[in-house]
């Protein structure tokens, strides 16, 4: 008899925990991401005949199909700093491809990770989504991390801060960290 009552204890309590768990789920809020930081990526394709300063290279030709690159594959390793300058100590490293994706304009489609090993910062942040280059602002999924960003979630804001000819290419990324841990 006390086995059954025992176990009815045990029943009721986890009831109650899943009933308050559903009844105040953790809300996001769009305008307080937990942690916020601005970094700038810094992108130099090998061109032929610059191996020493190229961060990323062209894997696949593009195809016949449009007058947009469409299905051009580029890996890259590329510089993350904190501010506009290409030769600042970098803070991070992205390490990923993109591919141009459409026929009829320039969009490409982004994977990567933010590898971050300074004092400041410890762990990975990984990253995905569309690069729609007509547009003014961009925003790409944070998909996940480890280290000090272990578990995270949130959007990256992608703005085209620089390009020069079609060789080089800076990114403003304004990141919002919603999940922390």
């Amino acid at each position: 008899m006390a086995h059954m009552f025992y176990k009815y204890i045990i029943f009721v309590f986890f009831s109650l925990l899943i009933m308050h768990t559903l009844a105040y789920p953790k809300k996001l809020d769009a305008n307080k991401p937990c942690k916020r930081f601005v970094l700038y990526y810094h992108d130099i394709l090998y061109d032929g005949t610059d191996a020493a300063n190229a961060t990323s290279a062209t894997v696949t030709n593009h195809t016949n199909l449009g007058n947009f690159e469409h299905g051009m594959l580029v890996v890259f390793d590329d510089p993350v700093t904190k501010d506009h300058h290409l030769l600042s100590p970098p803070v991070a490293r992205a390490q990923g491809f993109y591919f141009y994706d459409m026929k009829t304009e320039y969009n490409a489609w982004f994977s990567y990770t933010l590898i971050f090993n300074s004092t400041e910062h410890k762990g990975t942040i990984n990253i995905m989504g569309a690069d729609l280059m007509g547009e003014k602002t961009r925003d790409f999924s944070v998909v996940g991390g480890t280290g000090d960003f272990f578990m995270t979630r949130g959007i990256v804001t992608i703005r085209t801060d620089n390009v020069q000819g079609f060789f080089y290419f800076r990114l403003e990324m304004d990141i919002k960290l919603y999940e922390c841990y």
